[in-house]
């Protein structure tokens, strides 16, 4: 199994909208609000690298409002 942490930058006023989305995204297993560079954070999980990394790039980077995204793997 893996794991990773994305972090999600929105487009302003579109944080609150877009949480439901991220957190209803296949692969992702919590998404939280959070103050900082990023406006996002999901924690998201799959059998292979791949599996993660296409969650992302198929479907959270695809939604209105997304602006941009950072993919952290865990490695333990």
């Amino acid at each position: 199994m893996v794991n990773a942490f994305i972090m999600i930058k929105t487009v302003a006023g579109k944080s609150e909208e877009l949480l439901n989305a991220v957190g209803e995204s296949e692969g992702v297993d919590e998404a939280h609000i959070v103050a900082g560079q990023y406006d996002i954070i999901a924690e998201a999980s799959g059998a292979e690298v791949y599996d993660v990394m296409h969650s992302v790039s198929s479907r959270i980077r695809n939604l209105e409002g997304v602006a941009d995204t950072r993919t952290y793997i865990c490695l333990e």
